[in-house]
């Protein structure tokens, strides 16, 4: 069977004459016996374009590593939009399982505890009918907002659907939990929430439980939100 030339040529033979093409545009630089020897050539074939073509190769590859960095910036600004709830901007709910599977490993791993607190914005309803939904938008906003300024940077704030949040608490046991959930329930709802010429007031209630590293995360959650339910049941029996 007949071999094309251009399958017969030598791969060295092909590198040699495209580098050199490259250097008679470029026309420019030079290259060491270094870059000679990583190529497989000889210091004789280190022609003044075959020099000016492997500094060209060079500038195009730190092009390439501008635009990979470019990539892995993009990658990431995406991947942070990715966990976020797209109104609050606090993570959204596949993001926080994700973060309690870890705290969860990690308290295993470590005997460290850590806990879980469900918040509900109570009378979500009323606030919309009453003020309108930007209102109501609003005040989820604020809610999300006002949770995260009074947690730590290692905890974790979650806008889990509708007018439900949770924060993850590093380091917690079930009292600490408890009293930090009674403090942030205080802080969130310390001011009411403008809607036009209106004031809109906030209440929520809360239930907190301990994470069992035993436990799927939607176990967990699914515990803190009885507590939370529980909470709203002696409300509506007190009243």
């Amino acid at each position: 069977m007949k071999t094309s030339a251009a399958r017969s040529e030598s791969f060295a033979a092909i590198r040699r004459r495209n580098l050199a093409q490259a250097g008679a545009r470029t026309g420019r630089a030079t290259a060491s016996p270094d870059h000679a020897e990583l190529l497989g050539l000889s210091e004789a074939e280190l022609t003044p374009a075959v020099q000016a073509a492997l500094v060209a190769l060079t500038i195009e590859l730190e092009d390439l590593r501008g635009e990979a960095r470019q990539l892995k910036t993009r990658l990431a600004e995406a991947e942070a939009a990715a966990d976020q709830d797209p109104l609050t901007s606090a993570r959204n709910r596949r993001a926080f399982v994700r973060e309690l599977r870890r705290a969860a490993a990690f308290a295993q791993r470590y005997g460290q505890p850590a806990s879980l607190v469900y918040f509900d914005l109570d009378d979500l309803k009323a606030i919309n009918d009453r003020f309108g939904h930007a209102a109501g938008d609003a005040a989820l906003k604020a809610v999300a907002d006002r949770l995260s300024t009074h947690v730590r940077q290692s905890d974790v704030v979650g806008r889990m659907g509708g007018d439900e949040f949770a924060v993850l608490l590093e380091q917690a046991d079930l009292a600490v939990a408890e009293a930090k959930a009674e403090t942030l329930a205080r802080l969130v709802c310390a001011e009411p929430v403008r809607a036009g010429e209106w004031l809109a007031p906030l209440r929520l209630s809360w239930g907190a439980c301990q994470i069992d590293p035993a436990k799927d995360p939607e176990s967990v959650i699914a515990a803190a939100d009885a507590a939370m339910f529980a909470m709203k049941r002696v409300r509506a029996t007190a009243a």
